[in-house]
């Protein structure tokens, strides 16, 4: 009876309960399976109902979804999967036949732009691309063409431009348009020394030559004091101010000895003085950008650059047409301009220092019109320095003069800081207040309320007060050199199609070119290129010069900001940068033989739709003529880069016809036949090119 009952004990035990479980289980899933299943169900594993018991072999079903291939996270997140899979179960019960997987298609063909072969080498052919037929009429049948390979691929041959007269070899378009200064009604307001382009299809259409023994230029720092004399061969200012030390002819040189009409001792005793006198103008830390009116040969702005200060030495076409040219040779930063009857192209508080040293300007004509200007141009709680007669001599005539411009000044709201010697300096209202302060009536007026200060392009000088910004922007900025990578206040006023943090743009955009000239440095070795007059065709927000300036490039940048965008002047100049406004559908005003280097990022692209609504019927003329001005304005073995997109240069209204005419024949001795070229197509891809080379890629482009 024990022995019963521990036998029973057993079959309690759990490892028994266990098995006797998962037995059960095993069973009741095998006779569910064999005797459950019915043809609306298909049997994956298990024998089919269907199988003969007296077969030597027994049949599986095979399930349908056999060597088929499933996307197992589409299944998973798709809401339908059982619904689909029922569908396919139902379908049919039927083996199906097993298909081979279809071949992958082929890789895309490697489109390759023909112009360097396997070696890195630079073909002499290859092919240009796809071209524009109206181009091709607009030309006169200039053009050669021959059929490729294929039907819509062509070669072209276009004739060369020809060397121009040697009379324009300093030729200026706009400046030198003697016709259009012939019809005009008045010259009495300095009208001739203003703008007076071409009109359509009367400019330039040839190559301006450089002068007989024409040399690489002298390197900055020697050039501040020592220039080829084969360059700008003209001693005829050697001869008007040789006695008031501007310029001497030493042999086969020009030698500048640092001295000005009235700083015959030279310019650096010259710019103590001025610290002395007002020690708030501290050069290189609170002052850091100037302009020089009737600059001269430029020496009051070449002695400044030691000083940390750039400055726009300007100065109008006229007796002394050659003191700009002679700045620019010495790698002085310059442009041909004049007080006349035009806004000059710079914004509103551009300037913390104005000076004019014997400048020829009448400023207190037509009620101070031109000092209006000036006050235009100076920022708030900037100086003006003024060294001439009326402020030292004593003689009726002056003594009036002297007497017209402090009341003048004073109506301006001017403090007259300090005179001493020849010099007289003023200081400009930090404000609003003391303009409405004046008693009424009291002229100048304010300006309207609806007045840009910053619109220049063609706008005629206003008899009027410009009003300052009443949250102080232009004023507050920070000593150098923190504000070249400060964002400044006038960011915001700029007017963008943009909803993003202003200030995050300009962060990007430094970042951006920051990369790009670190990348150029280390790899191009741009610093042993001793770049020095530099241009950039399309600035922004100046990113491109303040990449150069954190790269300890000894070089200055003309930052042109297009009428066709958004006016970032303001801001290029709160930076402690220089720029210019500039219609690019038009010449530029400077001298040719100008840049060492031309900078384009994505001008072309923004360029095309400004000149197709001026020149409607040209599709893609801007190419010829934007690369032809810069072809005018550059120094022998200048660099040109050009940074576009790939989207813009394969547009096939970009025709790349028109530009394959910027060689000077290898028979003529014209020292553009050394020129090089550096064209870089959106960001890695940069090359350095013989002229032939680079006229057949600016082609190509």
């Amino acid at each position: 009876m024990l022995a019963n009952m521990k036998g029973f004990g057993s079959l309690k035990s759990p490892i028994f309960v266990k098995t006797a479980g998962f037995a059960f289980v095993a069973l009741a899933f095998f006779y569910l399976g064999k005797h459950w299943s019915d043809d609306s169900y298909q049997q994956l594993i298990f024998f089919s109902s269907n199988s003969d018991l007296n077969a030597k072999t027994s049949s599986i079903s095979i399930s349908p979804n056999f060597n088929k291939t499933f996307d197992v996270k589409s299944l998973i997140n798709d809401t339908n999967v059982v619904e689909t899979l029922a569908d396919q179960t139902s379908a049919a019960n039927q083996q199906t036949p097993l298909l081979s997987p279809p071949s992958p298609p082929p890789p895309p063909a490697v489109q390759r732009l023909g112009l360097v072969d396997e070696n890195g080498v630079m073909r002499d052919e290859f092919e240009v691309g796809e071209y524009d037929p109206d181009v091709v009429e607009s030309l006169n049948n200039e053009t050669s063409m021959a059929e490729g390979d294929k039907g819509d691929r062509v070669r072209v041959r276009v004739p060369k431009f020809e060397v121009c007269p040697v009379s324009l070899r300093e030729y200026i378009p706009c400046l030198d348009n003697n016709e259009a200064i012939k019809g005009l009604k008045s010259t009495a307001k300095g009208e001739k020394f203003e703008r007076h382009c071409p009109e359509k299809d009367k400019g330039l259409n040839c190559l301006v030559p450089a002068p007989k023994g024409y040399k690489a230029p002298i390197r900055w720092p020697r050039s501040r004091d020592e220039v080829w004399y084969s360059n700008v061969p003209h001693a005829q200012l050697a001869e008007y101010k040789g006695g008031q030390n501007w310029i001497t002819v030493d042999k086969d040189k020009f030698k500048f000895p640092g001295g000005g009409t009235q700083f015959i001792h030279g310019a650096d005793k010259y710019l103590d003085q001025i610290s002395k006198m007002v020690p708030e103008i501290v050069f290189g830390n609170h002052t850091r950008v100037a302009l020089d009116v009737g600059c001269g040969v430029a020496s009051f702005g070449a002695y400044l650059f030691s000083r940390n200060v750039l400055t726009m030495s300007i100065a109008p076409k006229d007796v002394h047409e050659n003191q700009i040219q002679f700045a620019l040779e010495r790698g002085v930063p310059a442009m041909v301009a004049a007080f006349a009857t035009r806004r000059l192209s710079y914004p509103s508080q551009a300037f913390d220092l104005i000076h004019c040293s014997r400048c020829r300007v009448n400023w207190t004509r037509d009620d101070g019109i031109l000092l209006l200007e000036v006050n235009r141009l100076l920022r708030a709680g900037g100086y003006f320095a003024w060294a001439a007669q009326p402020v030292y001599k004593h003689e009726p005539l002056l003594e009036e003069q002297w007497e017209e411009m402090t009341n003048l000044t004073t109506r301006l709201c001017w403090n007259l800081v300090k005179i001493e010697g020849y010099i007289a300096i003023w200081q400009k209202p930090l404000n609003n207040s003391c303009y409405l302060n004046r008693e009424p009536g009291t002229l100048p007026p304010l300006c309207d309320k609806n007045d840009d200060p910053d619109d220049v392009w063609y706008v005629d000088l206003k008899p009027c007060l410009s009003r300052l910004p009443e949250d102080g922007s232009g004023s507050n900025i920070t000593n150098w050199p923190e504000r070249l990578n400060n964002p400044p206040q006038r960011l915001q006023s700029i007017k963008l199609d943009a909803y993003v943090s202003r200030n995050d743009l300009f962060k990007a955009e430094s970042r951006y070119w920051k990369e790009i000239i670190d990348s150029y440095v280390r790899a191009l070795h741009w610093g042993t290129f001793k770049l020095r007059n530099v241009m950039d065709m399309r600035a922004g927000y100046g990113g491109f010069a303040a990449a150069l300036i954190g790269n300890q490039l000894d070089c200055w940048v003309m930052n042109v900001v297009p009428v066709s965008g958004p006016n970032t002047l303001p801001v290029i100049y709160d930076r402690g940068l220089l720029g210019v406004m500039h219609d690019w559908c038009e010449p530029f005003d400077t001298y040719p033989r100008t840049y060492d280097l031309i900078h384009a990022a994505g001008l072309f692209s923004i360029e095309q739709k400004s000149w197709k609504r001026k020149r409607a019927g040209e599709p893609g003329a801007s190419w010829p003529i934007l690369i032809h001005f810069t072809q005018q304005i550059s120094r022998t073995r200048a660099s040109f880069t050009v940074t576009h997109s790939r989207q813009v240069a394969n547009r096939p209204t970009l025709s790349p016809i028109p530009d394959s005419r910027f060689q000077i024949p290898e028979s003529s001795s014209q020292p553009h036949s050394q020129r090089l070229f550096e064209v870089r197509t959106f960001k890695p891809f940069v090359v350095r090119l013989s002229p032939y080379q680079a006229e057949r890629l600016l082609a190509a482009a």
